[in-house]
């Protein structure tokens, strides 16, 4: 028995979208993720690049958000600029049809623009750790209603040098949000954040 995406009890705008951008079935990480993450339960999903991981904790994202609610709901954490402009992409693809307002935040880029927008309202900030502190310390990125909390290619990041961040960022998000945690290895330092 093969599972479709319309087995996992996603919004139209969400099908219609996932079958727009030529995706019928799930992979083994969405199939494991995804309906976890529509539970409400936090997620750490080994994962390398290339298996579907964008879409796993996109699309719970995408269906849990509130467009009455004028305020960051969900911040995904990447380690590059790159993969943070890639995952706001792939996140405005697949909510394209509810009109979800997303910003990837990243540093080498000028400040204006990204306040400017995150004063007009976002409801998914996508970035690197460094740019979000910067962005929180200056009282421009408010974490306070935030609903969810992914931590992209954890394992990266930790490489890095970006655990302090990561925490910093951590303690300022309410205890009620949900996690999810993607890294492609899973050494201590990733098992102790997660």
């Amino acid at each position: 028995m093969t599972t479709q995406f319309s087995d996992l009890n996603l919004r139209p705008q969400l099908l219609q979208a996932v079958s727009e951008l030529g995706y019928t079935e799930p992979t083994p990480i969405q199939m494991g993720v995804i309906p976890a993450m529509l539970a409400g339960h936090d997620v750490v999903g080994q994962a390398q690049t290339g298996t579907g991981k964008t879409a796993a904790f996109a699309l719970p994202i995408l269906q849990n958000l509130n467009p009455d609610l004028k305020s960051i709901q969900a911040l995904v954490l990447t380690p590059t600029r790159e993969l943070a402009i890639q995952v706001a992409k792939a996140i405005h693809d697949y909510g394209q049809h509810q009109g979800v307002r997303v910003l990837a935040v990243y540093g080498g880029q000028p400040y204006g623009q990204q306040i400017y927008r995150l004063k007009k309202g976002i409801d998914v900030v996508v970035g690197t750790p460094g740019r979000m502190l910067d962005l929180m310390e200056q009282k421009n990125l408010d974490l306070s209603q935030l609903h969810t909390l992914v931590l992209d290619e954890a394992d990266e990041m930790l490489s890095m040098g970006f655990i302090e961040d990561i925490e910093s960022i951590l303690k300022q998000t309410p205890e009620t949000r949900q996690t999810a945690l993607f890294s492609a290895t899973l050494p201590p330092e990733i098992r102790r954040l997660a």
